[in-house]
């Protein structure tokens, strides 16, 4: 047993000692390359073999890679001073290089370094070293950040400045500027980019472009204008403030008059609320027992029996008793009821006559009996009339006369309607809503001892007379309360055209097939 312990022992440590082997001659195989790399200044290092993209980085804090597979190549980029292993595969996954990379710092690079921290995050700038000096070049895609790079650069004389304004940034201020044109109702001129200077074409009214004074459409594309980058071939100071020079104004003048502006519309919508609450209580206690009057008597008297020398009363008491236990009544009743009519109607701005909407039903119903009956009706619906008017600053005048009638339920044959109505004039602004009026009634009432409220009336049997009560004990309480108010809202709304919220109206009729 111990040999054979002894053995399996002896061939662990052989195999192990044997991958020792294999492994350390084939990292000792594999070629070490050594590679400085300055701060600033890229190292391009061209391969002989297909490398695999997962390349490993000792440190990735000090050095950045940029791999081209295609072609072979690896880009070495210092980002610290500092020493690091960078480890390369084939595609099988073998190791096939190592690089020992040290990054040193100079002064160019100690600039390129304190550039890529103030500037680095600019969008479109590239910053580096070339042919022994430092360079900031690239295309500014963010207008605002000319002021932040200009400022920088101004501490730094001896960097070689390469900027240029995008093109695709000047596309985007001229559809702005066209954008901004067309709200202040110079929908015909247009704006494009010509040899980096923003023509102005189209067609203006004599107003929008009086001789002597600066154009209507130049003023407005100047305010779009970002600071200004010298061309390349100019001057040494490259940044400036924008110039009228940068915009070419094209436009020529209209020699018709330009045709009244169209009138506005105007929205108007009404909502009438009424809300009603009413609560009862009653309770009421009685206790009148009565001697009921069929067959029913109380004799007190004498009368003979037996032997006549033995006389002897008798009396005799014989009576009914009604309502012999106390009768109680106590209820409780509460309603709610809201009415809403809405009435909406669109009036042209400075229309005389103003707006006017109706919706009104016709309720018939008989007065008197007989020969003497003759037809009436009632009429309740909603009568809207409005006078609006613009005011500065979206604000509307309204002169309104609103009359609503609605039915009150009841149980009579002619139904009772109750009318309200206002009248005022007031200002609001669009698309705001304000309640112009209403009134709030409440009526409260108590009765004591009410024989309306009797829980149990005695009444006299037909042929006979009335039960006489022993006597009488009676309470009751009733307890009403009826609250009622009416508010009017209003809601007035500048529109374009009278089609406006179509849509929405449509979608609410629409069936499903």
């Amino acid at each position: 047993m111990a040999v054979v312990k002894f053995c399996l022992t002896f061939y662990f440590l052989f195999a192990m000692n044997l991958g020792f082997t294999q492994d350390s001659a084939q990292s000792s195989s594999v070629p070490n390359k050594d590679l400085e790399v300055a701060m600033g200044i890229d190292v391009i290092e061209k391969l002989d073999f297909d490398y695999s993209p997962k390349i490993t980085i000792g440190n990735e804090s000090i050095l950045k890679l940029v791999l081209i597979p295609t072609k072979r190549e690896i880009i070495f980029k210092g980002l610290k001073p500092g020493r690091t292993n960078v480890t390369v595969r084939d595609n099988v996954g073998d190791v096939k290089l190592i690089y020992t990379v040290v990054i040193t710092a100079t002064g160019k690079s100690n600039t390129v370094s304190e550039l890529r921290e103030l500037i680095g995050d600019v969008e479109g700038l590239e910053i580096g070293i070339k042919g022994g000096k430092v360079y900031v070049g690239g295309e500014i895609v963010v207008p605002d950040d000319i002021g932040r790079v200009s400022q920088v650069l101004a501490s730094y004389p001896d960097v070689l400045t390469l900027i240029e304004l995008s093109p695709q940034t000047q596309r985007v201020i001229a559809r702005k500027m066209t954008e901004e044109l067309a709200r202040n109702n110079l929908k015909e001129v247009t704006v494009r980019v010509v040899n980096k200077v923003f023509w102005l074409e189209g067609v203006v009214s004599p107003q929008q472009k009086p001789e002597g004074r600066e154009a209507l459409a130049v003023t407005i594309a100047k305010a779009f204008l970002p600071p200004k980058i010298v061309n390349l071939s100019t001057a040494s100071n490259r940044y400036a403030s924008p110039q009228t020079s940068d915009i070419i104004d094209f436009t020529a003048v209209s020699q018709k008059k330009d045709a009244p502006p169209a009138p506005k519309m105007i929205k108007i919508t009404s909502q009438f609320v009424e809300l009603s609450k009413s609560y009862n209580k009653v309770f009421a206690f009685k206790w009148a027992p009565l001697m009921g009057a069929d067959n029913s008597s109380i004799q007190f008297g004498q009368t003979a029996s037996g032997n006549l020398s033995a006389r002897q009363s008798e009396g005799t008491l014989s009576a009914t008793i009604s309502n012999l236990f106390p009768k109680l009544n106590a209820a409780k009743s509460a309603g709610y009821a809201r009415t809403i009519q809405s009435g909406m109607v669109i009036v042209r701005d400075g229309f005389t006559e103003g707006g006017k909407i109706s919706k009104n039903t016709v309720i018939p119903y008989a007065v008197g009996t007989g020969d003497f009956t003759k037809a009436d009706k009632a009429n309740i619906g909603l009568d809207l009339d409005v006078k609006p008017a613009i005011l500065e600053q979206e604000k509307i005048e309204l002169g309104i006369n609103l009359r609503v009638t609605i039915a009150v339920p009841s149980g009579n044959a002619s139904p009772i309607t109750t009318n309200n109505s206002i009248s005022t004039n007031v200002i609001l602004k669009s698309k705001e809503s304000a309640a112009i009026g209403g009134v709030v009634q409440n009526t409260s009432t108590t009765d004591y001892d009410n024989t309306g409220n009797d829980p149990a009336p005695t009444t006299a049997t037909a042929g006979q007379a009335p039960a006489t009560p022993l006597f009488r004990l009676y309470r009751s309480k009733s307890y009403s309360t009826n609250k009622s108010q009416y508010v009017i809202f209003v809601t007035p709304e500048i529109v374009e055209s009278a089609s406006a919220g179509t849509e929405e109206i449509r979608k609410k009729f629409r069936r499903r097939e």
